[in-house]
This record gives structure tokens, sequence and C-alpha cells, in this order.
């Protein structure tokens, strides 16, 4: 019996050897099949950077500062930080100015550089600049603005909220000028008094919301197309008269759909991207006018569940850019109500749960959508899964303390190794695509130089094998994330492809 028992025994460890040799995944780059040319990945000072860059407590500002934007690494090779190369910073309205008259929660009303008589105080948004300098300082080559609303100043309402009106632009008709001066003035004062010159502005933010805009919220306006439109071909006459060399950006929308089809909104407002980059759309068309670049961007919110449905409507974007010959951005996502998977958007989380969940997201934007930059919404937060990095506020406002997240180093995995102008190159694999297993993207950076990044979304600890098409050898750098103690884009290791990828983690193959 001993030695019976002893056999069987023998027998069922070879047999689960290999059948998990049978489900070891082969993964191939595919050299000869690039894709599109990655710009940059990013995140937003809105509105915690406005508190965090007047805290008394510089070095606490120097180690959120290091955990975006660094390209160190310590002592053992570690990053220091994620290395964002896109910092998104809201130019405000206002609202701050108004106090509660402003019908905006106090943690989200703004400065305005520009007072009522029409002068400037420069002076304004100093925790923000300040984290501008910083990010230049480390090293982040791209810098773009958005606007959330007008100035108060020139607004239907005096407000930098709609408060329930339609759905047009809260902007006076005789202001379009002004407000272009306004943000020309601004970005060019920004380049003089801090040094940061702004590669981007996008002038309307998700004007397809299909939320009520009542208060007390946030900055916030819808618009109609024809007035995104007039909106961008002023702006363009201005920066061409200031010979301001920055790019106008279209149409930041709330919603996939409503840049493919109407989705909870009206015509007016709703298939973006045929209305601006269709020669046939006369009074909206935009697809030659000066500083206008062929590009759509848009956030990916309330499109990523069901999970099947994350990689259809992606698919279809991507069809659709593809056949108005442009190029799509995706520049905010936080977590919402509808991620139900991870519990939606209340109480913060410090672990993989959300980090995964979140990556899943890069990789079909990336992989299924195209998008060339992948943003997230706030760089910092609070109690919400709305921010990299948590942050606690003392001595009433005058200090306080951040605390890191999987997530944050989660994204890190791509922001740090995937550098502006590299190429995605397509992967092939024997195995059917699997958003609750293996995901694995590729890219080629601008110096030559390899990388690949693999989530493993499973509970289970998966084999797996990294190749080339041409059979091509090379030795990978292995940095991982994961909930283990100090994986947070940790070193662990090389190898020339083949690999154990642990359970629940996100491991970066760097050439």
């Amino acid at each position: 019996m001993k030695g019976n028992y002893a056999q069987i025994t023998l027998l069922s460890l070879l047999f689960i050897m290999m059948s998990a040799s049978c489900h070891a995944q082969v993964f191939t780059i595919q050299v000869n099949s690039p894709r599109q040319t990655i710009r940059h990945f990013g995140a937003s000072d809105a509105w915690s950077m406005q508190q965090i860059g007047l805290w008394e407590d510089e070095a606490e500002q120097e180690k959120i500062a290091d955990w975006l934007f660094s390209l160190d690494t310590d002592t053992t090779g570690k990053p220091l930080g994620i290395g964002l190369s896109v910092w998104r910073f809201n130019l405000g309205a206002g609202s701050a100015a108004q106090g509660r008259e402003s019908q905006i929660n106090r943690d989200t009303r703004t400065e305005c550089f520009m007072n009522s008589d029409g002068s400037y105080d420069w002076t304004r948004q100093a925790g923000q600049r300040k984290f501008l300098r910083m990010a230049k300082e480390r090293g982040v080559p791209y810098f773009l603005a958005f606007l959330n609303s007008p100035p108060v100043h020139f607004t239907q309402n005096g407000l930098a909220t709609n408060t329930g009106r339609d759905g047009t632009l809260n902007l006076r008709e005789d202001c379009y000028e002004a407000f272009a001066h306004f943000i020309s003035t601004a970005l060019k004062g920004i380049e003089t008094n801090d040094g940061i010159h702004f590669d981007y502005l996008c002038p309307v933010n998700e004007p397809d919301g299909h939320w009520n805009w009542l208060g007390p919220k946030q900055e916030g306006s819808p618009a109609t197309h024809r007035e995104i439109a007039h909106l961008a071909r002023v702006l363009s006459k201005e920066f061409e008269q200031q010979s301001l060399n920055t790019e106008i950006l279209i149409d930041e929308s709330s919603d996939l759909r409503c840049l493919l089809g109407i989705y909870k909104t009206t015509w007016e407002r709703g298939n973006a991207i045929r209305t601006f980059f269709s020669e046939d759309s006369t009074a909206t068309y935009l697809g030659e006018l000066p500083h206008v670049p062929r590009l759509i961007v848009g956030h990916s919110y309330w499109t990523n569940t069901p999970i099947p449905y994350m990689r259809k409507i992606r698919e279809q974007l991507r069809d659709t850019i593809a056949h108005y010959g442009l190029h799509y951005w995706q520049t905010e996502l936080c977590i919402m109500s509808n991620d139900e998977e991870i519990g939606g958007g209340g109480g913060y989380d410090f672990t993989m749960k959300t980090a995964l969940y979140v990556a899943r997201v890069i990789h079909h934007d990336i992989v299924f959508a195209d998008a060339e930059s992948w943003s997230w919404w706030r760089a910092a937060g609070g109690n919400y899964k709305d921010g990299l990095i948590r942050f606690f506020t003392q001595d009433h406002g005058r200090t306080g303390y951040a605390m890191d997240s999987r997530l944050l180093w989660a994204m890190g995995n791509y922001s740090r190794f995937v550098r502006p102008g590299a190429v995605r190159h397509e992967v092939s694999t024997s195995a059917s695509f699997d958003p609750y297993g293996v995901m694995c993207s590729a890219y080629r950076n601008a110096d030559g130089k390899w990388v690949s990044v693999v989530i493993n979304y499973s509970s289970e600890p998966q084999e797996f094998t990294l190749t080339f098409s041409n059979g091509r050898h090379c030795e990978w750098q292995m940095y991982r994330t994961s909930d283990e103690e100090g994986e947070t884009l940790k070193p662990v290791g090389t190898t020339s492809g083949k690999t154990t990828l642990p359970p629940r983690s996100i491991t970066t193959f760097c050439e």
C-alpha cells in the first residue's frame, strides 16, 4: 500500500506539473506590427495641489512631487516615483473669491488670475504653480491647461457653475474674444513668472455632461458643439496674434458614447467625432484650423462595465478614429458608482483591488482604443477613489501629510517605463483574451529599448513566457507592483522571458 500510495502521489504531482506546463501562456511581441505612438501619461492638480502647494512642510511636498514626477531610483534600483510625463493644470475661474455665494463646495473652488476690472494678480493659484515648477524640476516634459468654466466675470449667470441652465455654454455672447484673451494672457503669464510653457489647452471640460449642474458641487459648464467650434476659432485667432505655440484640444467628452453618438444628451452635444472632423459638418468642422490637431480627447468614465462592453466600445472608437484620420487621448478617469466590482468610488483603497481594476482600463484604452495618451483624474485626493495619493490636512490647512497607494505605483508600471515617443506593438498569444487573467502590452521606446507591461488579474500564479516574433533574445529586468510588502515597482530580478507571475500583480519587463 505504501509503495502504491507513493506511486500514485508521484503520478499526481507529475500530472499537476504537466497541467501547469500546458497552461503556461506564451506572449509574442510582433516586431513588425507597430500601432500607435505613446505621447505621455499624466494626472491633474485639481483641486488638491492648491492646498498641498501651500503647506508649510516642504519636505512633505517634495515627497509627493517625487512620487508623482521623479525618474530617479534609490540605491537598490527601486524607482522613487512614477515619472508622469504630462501634468494637467486647472486654470481657475474665480469661484474662490465668491465664497458660499459661488454655490460650489469649498474644497473645489478655484482662484482666477484676472480681477473684475481686467487687471491680473500673479500671486494667485500659488499652490498649483509651485507644483508646476516642481514637476518641471523633475523632468516632466509636457504641460496641459484645462478649464472647467470661463472666469465668473464672463459667465451668463455670474457663477462658475451652470446652476441647472440649459445645455449651452455659460459664457456671455459678447465675451468670446475676452475669454480667449484671458486664456492667452494666463498661459503667457505663467510662462513668464514660472517658466512653464503649456503645450496643450483644453478650453472646455466635459461639455456633454448629462448631470444637471446644480450646486453646490464644482466648477463646470456644458456647451454645444457650435459653441465649442466658435470658441476654438476665436482661440486659434488669438493664439496666432499672440504667437502662442499651444495646441487646442477638443472636446474632453465625459463619456465615450458621446464621441460616437448621442447618449443622455441632445444632438447639439453628441456625435463629437463626426461633428468636429467631418467636412460635411460645415458649421463645426475644425479639421484644418490652426492650433487644432486632428485629435479627439475624452474620458473613460462610465464605460468600464460590463467588462465585455469595455472592449467593444473601445474597438468601435478605434475604428471610428481611424475612419476620420484622427488620434485619441484618454485624459481623465477615476472610480465612479458603476464600478461595482471594486465597490464604487466611496472610501479610499490603498490595495491592489483598485490598482488592478484601473490597470485593466489602461490596458483596454491603449490596446483596444489605440489611446496615445492616458491620464488619471486627481493626483491627490481624499476619502474617495479619485486620487493616486491620499492626503490629509492638519493645523487648519497649514500643513498635512500624504500616503501612497498601490494605484499610484500600478500606474507607474506604465508611466515610469513607457516614455514619450514609445511605439506600441501588437502582442499575440494562442490563449483567448481574459480580462480576469493575464493581459500583456508591449512598447519600443524612442531609444530602441523594449518594455512590456503584464497584468495578472487572477488570484493564482500564472506561468508566463515573453518572446519576440523574430526570435530576438534579451535579458529583461522585472519591476513588480503587488500587495506584497515593498512591492511598489520593486526590482524583482531578471529573466530571459520565462517567469511566474504572482497572483494579483503587475510586472513590467524592461530591456
